[in-house]
């Protein structure tokens, strides 16, 4: 399906179409500016590997991300529970989000490994990656009640591990929207497969949960980027080794 094209040809286009679309884009507030470079970078390797539908998955995957945490951004702004930097995500936001994603990419265009596999687990990352998204923005905005996931305890909104009943059904939208694109892009079919993209990556997003209420505070390492890689590493390893089996 895919191919690992030379530098002269599809790679060269990649890079090329890149630049211009970084140039054109920079002034929106979705990234830093050095965020907007490391995105021409991802988006030059996605394209390169995938061809143009690996890149605009990515590409709505950041524009719904963005979308929704946007909503409500002033109460939360009040509350000290928004992102900084006006909601504008920086290189270490990017690569944390997209870092599996980028390596299964290149798997797949160096055609090591089973494709349907590799896209399986491509997709699966980045359908955990908006779950945790849509679940941790609309959470901390709508929560009515937040509680740490290993005790059930009330705990404050943006409280690390925490949860609530409107997160977790926010990260279940997130996660389906982001497994009707990559069936959209037929990385995956409509049938098992793409019902194995939406549970692995909502099942992600409590993963990273108990990483956050059992492991980041006690470890300086974990930082929220680190997190947010495990977690999209979790979703395409669990969707992998499922469709291993299935297919």
């Amino acid at each position: 399906m895919f191919s690992f094209i030379p530098l002269d040809s599809q790679w060269f286009w990649a890079f090329c179409l890149n630049v211009i679309l970084i140039a054109i884009a920079q002034n929106l507030p979705l990234l830093t500016r050095s965020g907007w470079v490391h995105a021409g970078g991802l988006g030059t390797i996605l394209w390169g590997c995938l061809g143009w539908r690996g890149w605009l998955s990515v590409v709505l995957y950041l524009l719904l991300g963005s979308l929704v945490t946007r909503l409500g951004f002033s109460r939360k702004q009040q509350a000290g529970l928004a992102e900084g930097r006006g909601g504008r995500r920086g290189p270490e936001n990017l690569w944390g989000s997209a870092a599996t994603g980028a390596v299964l990419a290149i798997l797949i265009g160096a055609k090591l490994g089973s494709e349907n596999l590799l896209l399986v687990g491509f997709a699966a990352s980045f359908a955990a990656k908006l779950a945790d998204t849509f679940g941790s923005e609309i959470g901390k905005r709508w929560g009515t009640r937040t509680v740490l996931i290993t005790t059930f305890r009330s705990v404050p909104a943006g409280t690390d591990g925490a949860i609530s009943i409107e997160g977790t059904l926010a990260s279940a939208l997130g996660s389906f929207l982001m497994t009707l694109c990559t069936v959209g892009f037929y990385f995956v079919e409509i049938g098992s497969f793409a019902v194995l993209v939406f549970i692995s990556g909502l099942l992600a997003t409590l993963f990273e949960s108990l990483l956050g209420a059992v492991l980041q505070k006690k470890f300086t390492c974990l930082t929220n980027e680190v997190v947010n890689g495990l977690q999209t590493s979790f979703s395409a390893l669990f969707a992998m080794t499922i469709a291993s089996i299935l297919y």
